[in-house]
C-alpha cells in the first residue's frame, strides 16, 4: 500500500482585524474553517487557492505570500493532510455566486471569536494559520514552482 497525504491549500485573509472564514457542514457537524480545499490534477498551488476561495466564499483572492506549510493527521478519518496556507487580499466579491456544496456562509470573524469555543473549528489548522500570519510569517510566492506536464 502506498501512503499519500491529501494536498490542500488555504487562504488566510485579514480585513480590519477580522479573518475570512467559511461556515460549513462536515460529517453532520457545523464547523468553521479557513477557505480551503484540495489541489486538483494539473493545477498549481496558487491557482488552487484562488479557485477554492472563490468557490467557498464568492471572493476573488490574490495571494501575496505563503504563511506556512503544515502536515497534520486527522485521526477521526485516518487521513493525513499537507496544507499550504497563503496570505493575500480579497479583490472583488461576487455575492450572487452559489457557494460550494456544504458551505453555509462566509463570515469575517476576529481571532477571539474563533478561539472562544463558540464556533467549532474544523481543524486545529484554522487558528494555527491565523497565528502564523499574526506572527509575521510571510514567505515569497516564488518559493513555489509549478512545472506543468508538457503533454
Amino acid at each position: 500500500m502506498v501512503w499519500k497525504p491529501h494536498v490542500t491549500v488555504a487562504a488566510v485573509v485579514e480585513r480590519d482585524g477580522r479573518y475570512l472564514v467559511v461556515e460549513e457542514d462536515v460529517r453532520g457537524k457545523r464547523v468553521f474553517n479557513n477557505p480551503a480545499g484540495h489541489l486538483e490534477p494539473g493545477e498549481s498551488l496558487i491557482d488552487a487557492v484562488r479557485r477554492e476561495t472563490l468557490e467557498e466564499t464568492g471572493w476573488d483572492f490574490e495571494p501575496d505570500a505563503v504563511t506556512g506549510v503544515y502536515l497534520w493527521k486527522n485521526a477521526e478519518v485516518d487521513a493525513t493532510f499537507l496544507r499550504v496556507a497563503f496570505h493575500g487580499r480579497c479583490l472583488k466579491h461576487h455575492p450572487e455566486r452559489r457557494l460550494d456544496h456544504g458551505i453555509v456562509a462566509a463570515h469575517w470573524l476576529d481571532r477571539e471569536e474563533l478561539a472562544s469555543g463558540r464556533h467549532a473549528l474544523r481543524t486545529p489548522l484554522v487558528l494555527r494559520c491565523i497565528d502564523d500570519l499574526l506572527a509575521g510569517r510571510r514567505y515569497p510566492l516564488d518559493i513555489l514552482s509549478f512545472i506543468p506536464d508538457p503533454m
